[in-house]
């Protein structure tokens, strides 16, 4: 056995800690304002937002750029400065300085605190003082800094800096996109101007400042800036000799001596603040879980991997990693390997298991299998070799469900041991579960990160970089070592997880709910749906000749030829050519989004509108059945993917292909879940769903008697609560009134706002305000809960469903009115929502496991939100139905008990009910 440290190589920077040039320390001073100001341009034509629905294209361009540059710069100190909104003793010297400057976008502005968010969660220090601006900071402490012997860095896209530029001081120019800089020493700015950086200011007060209002001399421009300045040494003695100057530029120059002495009045930046020493400047140390939140919050996954990647908290770096006393049992050792290290007298309380292969889609291989105690006794197992002899002594430890083990994200695992033939029992552990229930406003769960965030170890890899051995075989000890880290790493992640999750209240949960489910979703996808391909294709081809006709319907009224799917060549024809009433402004124009041209069409009626529209819902609706074609496998039938870490409210979602997302709202839309049929050797297919589940848990959790008894009036529950509502018998409810207390039922449980309401109803807001205030008038426990799971959400910092599933919503107490408003509405919806997930969850557990108990080879393939899609086996039915109606609508006891729908038939949508 060879013992391996995986303790890993200082591959990050520390910027406290960062080697500096010739050892002097190294200053980063960043202007604020102005790097925000690019990085608002270079990218406002995205549409990235966050979670909350605030833009965040300038907060991203920051970011990365901050990273970048502390990456690149190995700072000692830092700091970012800010301008102020009141006005410096420039603007009191000159009423006319930067009187020119359009006002601030309201995107850029909301966009200002979320950065200064980013530089608190990374503990960058940032300044900003009243009456002076982010240059004055600046130009304070390059010049005590460099007094102090450090190496200053500038970093700016404003020209006023090139004034400080020295041998110790250079300016980073920031000119175009958030990538593009530009190095400024002194032969630089002297090679670039003509004038070396202590005579700049003077070329600045000849050229002026446009930006500024700060009109310089008309006809002169840098070059005959510089050569009056090369000439007369300084402006004080080109103002001394202004008589010389001959010809226009010289008349000019007189003509506007006053502007050009204001000018190097206003221009000159104020070197003796009242700050801080540059000595004090010096990043702290991160909050990880701060980072993790308010990047998850951002939707910035990609620059959190780089941040990483690249840059290390101030704190004391982790410097230990993962040990592995690696085995390679031989030909029929790996049962004596097991019993001396997993399985014997002294066997650890749960084992590691680490596997690295492909999968998906119901199926899956194995590359590699690596085993871990807690302390680091490792094997690796390679696949291939496995003898007969091995291989049942590996299915016999992976299968034993008195063996815990702890596993990285078991799913995908499960399925390439099932297409071996063995069967992963035992799990105890799966760290990503775990770490999703602690913290489900992540995105991501990756065991090197989480190792570092809970343990303060550091996972280092070596192999290969795309994980493949080398030529020569040299890479394949690496890659066992490797999977042997993530085995250990694992097992002692697992430890630290079930105690936060023992702190959360969610230990149940995992054991109970999360990990037994990710063996049913696994059974679920190596089953399968049957799908019909000749009907997909046939659909393919009708649907084709839909969108052309659609295509040629839309170009007729027009007059000409024009691409269909382009925005921009939509607002042409729609706002310019045919002059229809113009759409909400957005970035590149007016909106050509579908609900925008629905409305427009309720409008105005034109044609064109209703064939746009068509030519949508058809191009849509093809490119889902081109999509499923190809994934019908040998078997004739499609494997989806689930997920159980994706959605906050714990509500699993479907991918590869998503078949929760098939539309049934329309006839052609349904005939998509037709190509969903019974398989070979099975009778039909069984639809369950709960019948308004979200509305009986609200009823259960508000206590609403009035509520509670609607459900028990045996009437149309929607049209009772109208009739309550409206004060009129249940039978003079009309459709529209009970849609509009549909809509208020469910909103209600999604957290609509009385503005939510309007828009879905199509009414005036304080006429949707109205109807809520009816509601509430009539069903006063609803809104007493409403109204107090908000402030205990607020008190708490999170909300919890009735299985103990929390949800933390830190924006409660944000000063951000938008991300607070976004936090309540996610407290109201999601103990209702999560409670309703969980209850399915256990649905499925009861559902599964009574099938088992009852012999019945009946097999559920699908689950979609609230419904279950059941492949009945011949001769199972009738006890198929009563089983599943029992375990479902014993889930969970509510004072308004589930009720559960059914349907039967050959295809998906003949079950449908």
């Amino acid at each position: 056995m060879a013992k391996t440290d995986s303790t890993p190589a200082n591959t990050r920077t520390d910027t406290s800690q960062a080697p500096q040039e010739g050892g002097r320390p190294r200053l980063l001073l960043l202007d604020g304002h102005s790097l925000a100001y690019r990085a608002y341009h270079a990218l406002k034509e995205s549409d990235m937002s966050s979670v909350t629905g605030d833009p965040t294209f300038a907060v991203f361009g920051f970011t990365s750029m901050l990273i970048n540059v502390l990456r690149d710069e190995l700072p000692s100190h830092v700091a970012v400065a800010f301008d102020r909104s009141e006005p410096t003793f420039r603007h009191e010297a000159y009423d006319g300085y930067k009187a020119t400057r359009s006002a601030t976008p309201d995107d850029f502005r909301a966009q200002m605190s979320l950065i200064r968010e980013v530089l608190t969660a990374l503990r960058v220090p940032q300044i900003s003082e009243p009456g002076f601006e982010a240059d004055d900071i600046i130009a304070t402490l390059a010049t005590r800094g460099a007094e102090a012997g450090m190496q200053v860095l500038i970093v700016s896209g404003d020209r006023d800096t090139y004034q400080l530029v020295t041998d110790d001081v250079t300016v980073l120019m920031n000119r175009r996109g958030i990538s593009d800089m530009t190095r400024f020493t002194p032969e630089m700015v002297s090679e670039k101007y003509g004038v070396p950086p202590e005579r700049y200011r003077d070329l600045a007060a000849l050229v002026g400042e446009t930006s500024d209002n700060l009109p310089g001399v008309p006809g002169v421009g840098p070059k005959t800036a510089a050569k009056w300045i090369t000439k007369y040494g300084s402006l004080e003695e080109l103002v001394a000799h202004v008589d010389e100057i001959k010809g226009k530029a010289g008349d000019s120059l007189r003509e506007h001596l006053g502007d050009v002495v204001r000018n190097k009045q206003l221009n000159g930046l104020d070197r003796e603040m009242t700050l801080p020493p540059p000595e004090e400047l010096v990043m702290g140390e991160w909050d990880r879980d701060e980072i993790h939140q308010l990047f998850d919050t951002l939707e910035f996954r990609v620059l959190r991997e780089r941040l990483y990647a690249s840059l290390t908290s101030a704190a004391p770096a982790p410097t230990e990693g993962f040990d592995v006393e690696l085995a390679r049992p031989g030909a029929d050792e790996l049962a004596e390997w097991l019993e001396q290290n997993i399985t014997g007298a002294d066997a650890p309380s749960r084992a590691g298991l680490a596997v690295s292969g492909t999968w998906g889609r119901g199926t899956g291989t194995l590359t590699g299998i690596a085993i871990s105690t807690p302390d680091g006794h490792a094997a690796y197992i390679d696949p291939v070799e496995l003898t007969e002899d091995d291989e049942r002594a590996l299915a016999a430890w992976l299968g034993d469900p008195a063996r815990p083990k702890a596993i990285h994200d078991a799913k995908g695992p499960m399925l390439a041991f099932d297409a071996r033939g063995l069967r992963l029992e035992g799990v105890t552990s799966d760290t990503a579960l775990a770490a999703y229930l602690a913290l489900p406003g992540q995105r991501t769960f990756d065991l090197a990160d989480l190792a570092l965030r809970y343990l303060r170890r550091e996972m280092a890899t070596a192999a290969p970089d795309d994980g493949q051995l080398t030529l020569d075989g040299s890479g394949e000890e690496q890659i066992a070592t490797d999977l042997a880290v993530r085995a250990r790493a694992t097992v002692e992640l697992a430890e630290a997880l079930d105690a936060d999750l023992e702190r959360r209240g969610a230990t149940a949960l995992l054991r109970e709910v999360e990990l037994p489910l990710t063996r049913v979703l696994a059974d679920m996808e190596r089953a399968g749906i049957a799908a019909d391909a000749e009907h997909l294709s046939e659909m393919s081809t009708r649907l084709g000749a839909a969108v052309s006709d659609a295509e040629s319907s839309a170009r007729a009224v027009v007059g000409h030829d024009f691409n269909l799917g382009s925005p921009k060549q939509l607002q042409q024809v729609l706002f310019t050519e045919l002059e229809l009433p113009k759409t909400k402004r957005i970035k590149t124009g007016y909106t050509t989004d579908s609900e925008a041209l629905t409305h427009l069409s309720e409008q105005t009626g034109h044609p064109v509108l209703e064939h746009l529209l068509r030519y949508r819902d058809v191009a849509k609706l093809k490119s889902i059945v081109d999509s499923l074609i190809p994934m019908i496998d040998d078997l004739g039938r499609i494997h989806t993917t689930y997920d159980q870490m994706v959605a906050a409210t714990g509500r699993l979602s479907s991918r590869d292909p998503n078949l929760q997302n098939i539309p049934i709202r329309t006839a052609e839309g349904r005939q998509i879940r037709e190509a969903f049929v019974v398989g070979r050797g099975y009778e039909c297919l069984l639809t369950a769903d709960y019948s308004q589940i979200e509305l009986r848990i609200m009823a259960h959790l508000s206590g609403d008697d009035a509520l509670i008894d609607a459900f028990s009036s045996g009437h149309d529950f929607h049209a009772e609560i109208a009739g309550r509502v409206f004060g009129l018998p249940t039978e003079q409810i009309d459709g529209e009134l009970r849609a509009r207390i549909k809509a208020m039922n469910y909103g209600l449980a999604y957290g609509l706002s009385a503005f939510g309401l309007s828009q879905q109803l199509g009414i005036a807001t304080d006429e949707a305000r109205g109807l809520m205030d009816e509601y509430f008038q009539q069903f006063g426990g609803v809104r007493d809960y409403l109204h107090d799971i908000v402030e205990r959400a607020r008190k708490d910092g999170y909300t919890e469903t009735m299985l103990g599933r929390r949800r933390y919503l830190p924006d409660l107490t944000s000063d951000n009115r938008q991300r607070r408003e976004m936090a309540e509405r996610m407290a109201l919806n999601a103990p209702i929502q999560g409670s309703a997930a969980d209850i399915i969850k256990v649905a499925m557990l009861r559902v599964d496991a009574a099938l088992r108990g009852s012999g019945l080879t009946s097999r559920v393939l699908l689950q979609v939100h609230d419904e279950l899609v059941i492949e009945v086996a011949p001769g199972e039915f009738e006890p198929l139905r009563d089983l599943v109606r029992e375990q479902m609508e014993s889930a969970y006891p509510l004072r308004v008990p589930l009720s559960v729908s059914m349907g039967t038939g050959q295809t998906w949508d003949d079950a449908g009910h």
